[in-house]
């Protein structure tokens, strides 16, 4: 079990498997996980484990 945005899930092998099933578009999302902000660029290399607590902010255009 894993917590995303405060709410409890089921845990997913990676973070990019998270964020497909999700879909969160990778482009305008930020993702902390466990307090640590995570580099788009590991997104791939990025395990999850049971228990962590991973936060997805998503940015949205506007005027």
């Amino acid at each position: 079990m894993i917590y995303l945005n405060g709410k409890e899930h089921t845990a997913y092998a990676t973070l990019t498997e998270l964020l497909d099933k999700n879909d969160y578009k990778r482009t305008r999302i930020a993702v902390e996980i466990n307090g640590r902000i995570i580099k788009r660029s590991d997104y791939d290399q990025i395990e999850i484990h049971d228990g962590d607590r991973i936060e997805v902010v998503s940015f949205v255009g506007g005027g």
